[in-house]
């Protein structure tokens, strides 16, 4: 089972402006939060998942539960606090990216404090941090905490996913992403992300930093122009995107992280150990199968994210090893 740590939210989407009312904008409430959408990515995707967040007492943080039990994701790790839900405002451009507007100070997701931190069992393999829940306190502290702990002994996935709305200070980000890497076994980041971190440093002097510490993966995704990755055994190469009509982006990187985890999960290689055995053919066939998940995703407007057999033509080979 995989362990997915941070924020569960509900985004709001700006509707198409219609009729004469010029005094009212509609919306569309769709549960979300980039660890949300990847712990229900991984169950989609046929792989065990659970959620380590805070949810609200109120109606949307009841609709979330809901929503988590009928994907299936395993609500052991779901902590409920006398606190609002999160509420991200999600206007999306025309080229098909979302631009967010959070309302989150004091909300339910942030609440997570190093007393509320699981014992975990031989049954969680590994960890998935991510988004804003890495910055802004008392959650950032409790998972920076986790991964401390679990590091040593399980899998650690680490997406940045950097929203300044929520957190402005981007030395802030910095030194926070700087302390999780430390821990992270495997890395995936944007060139929107990697550009906001390090606007003077390039990719590969970022990813080789990465690399020298416990980090053995970093995957580098590029939107249209593909997914680089650089490794510490086998170099550094490129797979193209995939070639789809776009309706939006809006959970592509979540899409593209759980696959990368259901490919290791479906090839008992999600550990640390099993990340050292990976073959140059083995990344490439994550970065496609990944690739080709995240752009079904695109094809679909807002995140809703694939089904493993959604993803049949792209079935992976059987475990070499």
């Amino acid at each position: 089972m995989f362990l997915v740590c941070g924020e569960a939210l509900f985004d709001f989407f700006s509707q198409p402006e219609g009729g004469n009312h010029s005094n009212r904008v509609d919306f569309q409430a769709v549960a979300g939060g980039s660890p949300f959408n990847v712990a229900v990515g991984l169950s989609r995707l046929g792989i065990d998942s659970a959620l380590f967040a805070g949810l609200s007492s109120d109606y949307l943080g009841h609709r979330l539960r809901t929503v988590l039990k009928d994907e299936g994701v395993r609500p052991d790790y779901l902590v409920d606090f006398e606190a609002p839900t999160t509420l991200a405002m999600v206007a999306v451009g025309d080229d098909g990216s979302p631009q967010y507007s959070f309302r989150g100070e004091g909300c339910a997701d942030r609440q997570l404090r190093l007393e509320h931190l699981p014992v975990l069992d031989e049954q969680v393999r590994g960890l998935h941090i991510g988004s804003f829940s890495l910055v802004v306190r008392p959650i950032a502290d409790t998972l920076l905490a986790l991964v401390r702990r679990e590091s040593s002994q399980r899998l650690i996935s680490l997406d940045p996913n950097i929203r300044l709305n929520p957190e402005p200070d981007i030395q802030r980000w910095r030194e926070q992403i700087s302390a999780f890497a430390e821990h992270a076994h495997l890395i995936k980041v944007s060139d929107e992300d990697l550009s906001l971190l390090y606007p003077d440093l390039d990719p590969q002097t970022v990813a080789e930093g990465w690399l020298n510490q416990r980090c053995q993966l970093v995957f580098l995704t590029r939107g249209a122009q593909g997914v680089s990755v650089f490794t510490r055994q086998h170099g550094t190469w490129s797979v193209p995107a995939r070639e789809v009509i776009t309706a939006d982006t809006v959970g592509a990187g979540d899409t593209f992280q759980a696959a990368l985890i259901t490919y290791l999960t479906e090839h008992q290689l999600d550990s640390p150990s099993g990340l050292e055995a990976l073959s140059r053919e083995h990344i490439t066939e994550m970065m496609q199968f990944a690739v080709a998940a995240a752009a079904l995703t695109c094809t679909k407007v807002g995140p809703d994210l694939p089904y493993r057999d959604e993803l049949v033509g792209v079935d992976m080979p059987e475990n070499r090893g």
